[in-house]
């Protein structure tokens, strides 16, 4: 095999790890002397990759080593399965190939299988529109000292660039620009991917500590579900354009080998814990899902969102997750997600009209989720969800316009990260929906991530904000933090 010799420093993509569990996690990277280029200024071999774990941050005491291969099937990426470390602690890695040496990151193994835990912290990310906005809220969130990030998706946007942006507040300037046009082919999505990872804000943020990857729509196509466009291409086309988004996921995220695509599927919804506090239950909303009803029309219902076929799960992931939760020792049960469970009227006046895109677009496959909570009395259950550009705490109910007893769940939805520019910090449709919705707690239209706060008495979701991501100045502010005691499902301001 190759020795590898590089013109250019080959690991400008940064580095990262995912995936934690008692014993190791994954450490990613990709060797990319050229990243924009079509065949990333590589080689068309393979090539060897070392690397290391080290229970310091000098490497004084390297505790695993090993050699890795890069192969250009996968565009010179590498998954490293690290195992054999102790649980609960720190550890930083580290990769080189040739003479060149990559930067250093941390990662942070689970606390052991149903061991007592006495608190958690995790941060999460998502809709990171590359031109829309800087990277601010990831250099922010890597000093956070969390012990995991959880990016509930749209790492990639991918549609053309474009110079302006079309939001609520208008047409605005883009601060950046997409390279290329709407993106269709593997390299297509790889270069996409690479301007992305060459921001060193976003390789920061993978530095500090290991992230739980899932998807949405925005890394294949805007809206899709299933094998279907919202454009009408025939589905055998979609579908290779599914085929060449997952495997450019793939290759860019710190997953497993379990979750290795095969064609257009990727296993994307898995299971972990930390400790006896948390049971993370990490879901696709995409994959599985038939067709976004009514046309998708905005603020809207139809028969169709009744439809007792519907699925957002699909039925082999549905019954995964009720296992989970049948059968979870865990204090906090976590269904960290991608699109809003809360059944939000978003229409002005009496006639209830929904973002279809969203478990209020699918009634029955949500009352099941509901149901199932509610007569199980699988209580302490947290939803953690992304898509909506907006921050949000709210209650859930089967039927929020018609609530009985006390709310079945609590539900946290986190705003972008760039996406959508500056925002604000309420936008008028959001102060019609505090006052439409009285399960809804909170809601905010500026740029951030959340931090969540976890003992076994009480959950504390901190939302962080930032006055502008149009350049690099913004500064970061808590807007509000909420919380949910043990034992009772209300929102309540912290």
């Amino acid at each position: 095999m190759a020795g590898p010799v590089f013109a250019e420093y080959p690991f400008q993509l940064g580095i990262a790890s995912g995936d934690p569990l008692p014993d190791g996690f994954v450490i990613w990277t990709r060797l990319a002397p050229r990243p924009l280029e079509i065949g990333h200024g590589m080689p068309s071999q393979p090539m060897l990759v070392n690397w290391e774990v080290a229970s310091d941050r000098g490497f004084n005491t390297v505790v695993r080593s090993g050699e890795a291969v890069a192969r250009p099937e996968l565009a010179h990426s590498v998954h490293v399965e690290v195992e054999g470390l102790e649980p609960g602690r720190d550890y930083f890695y580290r990769f080189s190939a040739g003479r060149e040496r990559s930067p250093s990151g941390r990662a942070k193994t689970a606390p052991a299988a149903g061991g007592q835990v006495a608190q958690a912290r995790f941060g999460i990310v998502g809709c990171q529109a590359y031109e829309q906005g800087f990277y601010t809220a990831h250099r922010k969130i890597a000093d956070e000292n969390l012990d995991f990030v959880f990016c509930y998706g749209d790492y990639i946007y991918e549609g053309r660039g474009n110079r302006t942006y079309t939001g609520s507040g208008g047409t605005m300037d883009n601060p950046r620009q997409h390279l290329g046009g709407e993106i269709y082919s593997l390299d297509d999505y790889r270069r996409r991917y690479a301007q992305y990872k060459m921001d060193s804000d976003l390789q920061a943020s993978h530095a500090a500590t290991s992230w739980f990857c899932t998807w949405d729509d925005h890394e294949t196509d805007n809206n899709w579900t299933a094998a279907l466009d919202q454009d009408g291409t025939p589905p055998e086309v979609f579908n290779l354009r599914r085929q060449a988004a997952a495997q450019a996921y793939y290759e860019n995220m710190p997953l497993r080998r379990s979750s290795f695509p095969t064609g257009a599927a990727i296993q994307l919804y898995r299971h972990a814990t930390w400790g006896n506090l948390l049971d993370l239950n990490f879901l696709d909303t995409r994959q599985f899902r038939t067709a976004i009803p009514c046309d998708g029309t905005w603020a809207s219902t139809c028969e169709a969102v009744r439809d007792p076929a519907a699925e957002v799960m699909g039925e082999a992931q549905e019954q995964w997750l009720y296992r989970n939760l049948d059968r979870t020792q865990a204090h906090w049960k976590v269904l960290a997600q991608q699109i809003m469970v809360m059944d939000l009227d978003r229409k002005e006046g009496p006639e209830p009209g929904y973002n279809l895109d969203t478990w209020a677009g699918y009634a029955i496959p949500r009352q099941r989720l509901l149901d199932r909570l509610r007569e199980r009395r699988i209580g302490n259950t947290i939803i953690l969800t992304g898509d909506e550009h907006q921050n949000y705490a709210g209650e859930l109910y089967r039927d929020s316009r018609n609530p009985e007893g006390a709310p079945i769940a609590s539900e946290f939805v986190t705003t972008s990260i760039s996406s959508s520019g500056d925002g604000q910090d309420q936008r008028a449709d959001g102060r019609r929906y505090l006052a439409d919705n009285p399960f809804l707690k909170f809601n905010n239209a500026q740029r951030g991530y959340v931090v969540c706060d976890i003992t076994p008495e009480r959950w504390q979701t901190e939302f962080k904000v930032l006055d502008k991501v149009s350049d690099k100045t913004g500064t970061l502010t808590t807007r509000a933090k909420f919380a949910v005691a043990s034992g009772d499902a209300r929102v309540v301001a912290a």
